[in-house]
């Protein structure tokens, strides 16, 4: 198979097919990243880097492309972000995915895209010809991430639940507020604090030892002292009236790259050839691999 991937990042996509056991004769990528592009070249020596999907052409691949590959950039779509939708100029690169799918015509091609107002899912679904496939990470890893994948790959099968949860992909003895993680994203290398945690539900921590929250009194509650294995998440709006002490010499941290590896299914150290800033970028932007290997299958299965 030839496959060409478009915003390839660290290849994910590379990963999957292996996983999938399907053949790669040639795999092409397209990204401008410097540092995504380290990591693929040093995971996957002999992928051709062909650049700015822009400067892309089907006449650069003689022998013809049988899967294409490629997931937008989506923060014109993203329900957390703004919403321009496809006047942002990072969206409009859709269309570069178009182009080259109408002029490649190859036997597979997939899409990935985050959750976007139906309007914005129809567009794209009038020129890719097919309905989107709405899937959510946490059925193969501890991470909440949903996603809709367009795709002319037969699909039949659901996905398994492999009961992953948060505290199972920790390196240390952490404990957590949660059985999955919230959705991994590009921003997570800022980190946060305490107070940044509590307020904004998608800084993710993990704690040392037990939390105590202390419910003040309100109206006709006289409020309570409630220990916690588990931290609550909470939003600044409905949980203003809380306090939270920890219990002892209490130590919290965020992620690891590793952490986030495996959150994301990807092997172990697959990026530590870059600074953790970068691993925790490309982990945000990338693929939750596992969820391509089981759309990827029905390549093997029509075949």
């Amino acid at each position: 198979m030839n496959v060409l991937s478009l915003f390839d990042g660290m290849s994910c996509g590379r990963i999957a097919l292996e996983r999938a056991n399907i053949k790669i004769d040639k795999y092409y990528a397209s990204e401008i990243d410097k540092y995504a592009i380290k990591v693929a070249k040093d995971n996957y020596p002999d992928t051709i880097q062909v650049g700015d999907v822009r400067n892309v052409k089907a006449t650069d691949f003689p022998d013809g492309i049988d899967i294409l590959l490629g997931g937008s950039p989506c923060q014109g779509f993203s329900f957390s972000g703004k919403r321009l939708n496809f006047d942002d100029p990072r969206s409009k690169l859709f269309f570069e995915y178009i182009r080259l799918l109408k002029d490649l015509k190859p036997k597979w091609f997939l899409l990935e895209n985050v959750r976007m107002k139906q309007e914005c899912q129809d567009v794209i679904s009038e020129h890719l010809g097919v309905k989107p496939i709405a899937l959510n990470s946490r059925l193969v890893s501890a991470q909440n991430r949903y996603r809709l994948y367009w795709t002319n790959i037969p699909f039949t099968d659901e996905l398994e639940d492999r009961k992953i949860m948060l505290k199972d992909i920790l390196e240390d003895g952490f404990i957590t507020d949660r059985d999955k993680s919230h959705c991994l994203d590009a921003n997570y290398f800022k980190g946060g604090n305490l107070k940044q945690y509590f307020e904004k539900r998608r800084r993710q921590l993990v704690f040392s030892n037990k939390v105590i929250m202390l419910q003040k009194p309100r109206g006709n509650n006289k409020g309570s002292i409630k220990e916690r294995e588990k931290s609550p998440c909470l939003s600044s709006s409905s949980w203003e009236q809380n306090n939270f002490v920890e219990d002892g010499p209490s130590k919290w941290r965020k992620l690891t790259p590793k952490e986030c590896e495996r959150l994301q299914t990807v092997p172990e150290d697959y990026t530590s050839s870059v600074s953790n800033t970068q691993r925790y970028k490309m982990l945000g932007n990338g693929w939750t691999v596992d969820v391509i290997v089981h759309l990827l299958k029905g390549v093997d299965n029509a075949m």
